[in-house]
């Protein structure tokens, strides 16, 4: 029996299978429209197996914003929850998490059994998320990838001060359209800065413990990591596939169920 985590986000689904021995082997695919059936399909093609022995083949644990959809999940966990026994999977020594995601972002400390013991969230309005980051990157006519390198030509940026996603886009276009523009690189500088002021707010409310560890699928930007780690004033810890830590959580979780199962 295979220990499996499904972590279904509004943008993308993450599996991970995690073997015995603590290795892992992961697919990312878009949760699309029918976020469940796209999730059995992936975890199919995962296990190479085009139908599944619910009570054989697998222990499955998910997560995520979709992860009640899964009706043939034998648990379902909190995102923090599974953020915080995936990192510990991978870093034992952190003990701050900053999760970015799509459309939330949290910050979560981490004990050092990988449990949660604080944490805070932020999902009320897209700034400081993934798909505000991906408004600016069409404002601007460029990829993420090419995005966040260009930050990286910048010392520093305008500030933009809009907590509102749909004002701090204004604050964007009205650079863009400046005469003469204030330079792309700057202006990406000033919206990653803005990103990283809202999340460095939630880090004050918990405190901020070494070491720290950046997550999502944001934190495979080079930009954004380098102007957390400018902010926070050390360098960060980033997994090398930073966006299936919560479901690596979930199949760790699988994996103990399992032997406890086996224990019995």
């Amino acid at each position: 029996m295979k220990a499996v985590g499904i972590d279904i986000g509004s943008l993308t689904t993450k599996v991970v299978i995690l073997d015995s021995n603590g290795s892992y082997s992961f697919d990312v695919t878009q949760s699309g429209d029918e976020p469940a059936s796209n999730a059995k399909a992936a975890l199919e093609n995962s296990l190479g197996r085009p139908e599944l022995n619910l009570d054989h083949d697998f222990y499955l644990v998910s997560t995520g914003m979709g992860g009640k959809l899964l009706s043939f999940a034998h648990q379902q966990k909190a995102v923090t929850t599974c953020l915080a026994r995936g990192i510990n999977h991978l870093f034992p020594s952190t003990r701050t998490v900053i999760d970015i995601g799509a459309e939330t972002c949290n910050v979560v400390k981490v004990n050092e059994r990988g449990r949660i013991s604080d944490w805070v969230n932020h999902d009320k309005c897209a700034a400081g998320t993934g798909v505000f980051l991906q408004k600016m990157a069409k404002i601007m006519r460029m990829s993420m990838e090419d995005m966040s390198e260009l930050s990286l030509q910048a010392d520093s940026g305008p500030e933009i001060t809009s907590t509102c996603a749909v004002f701090a886009e204004s604050e964007v276009i009205s650079h863009v359209h400046r005469d003469p523009p204030t330079p792309k690189e700057e202006i990406i500088a000033g919206v990653y800065s803005s990103v990283v002021s809202r999340i460095m707010t939630l880090c004050k409310r918990i405190g901020i413990e070494r070491d720290v560890a950046a997550v999502g699928g944001v934190a495979l930007s080079s930009g954004m990591v380098s102007t957390i780690q400018r902010e926070i004033g050390f360098e960060i810890l980033v997994p090398e596939a930073p966006q299936i830590v919560a479901a690596l959580g979930a199949a760790v979780i699988a994996k103990e169920s399992i032997e406890k199962e086996g224990n019995k």
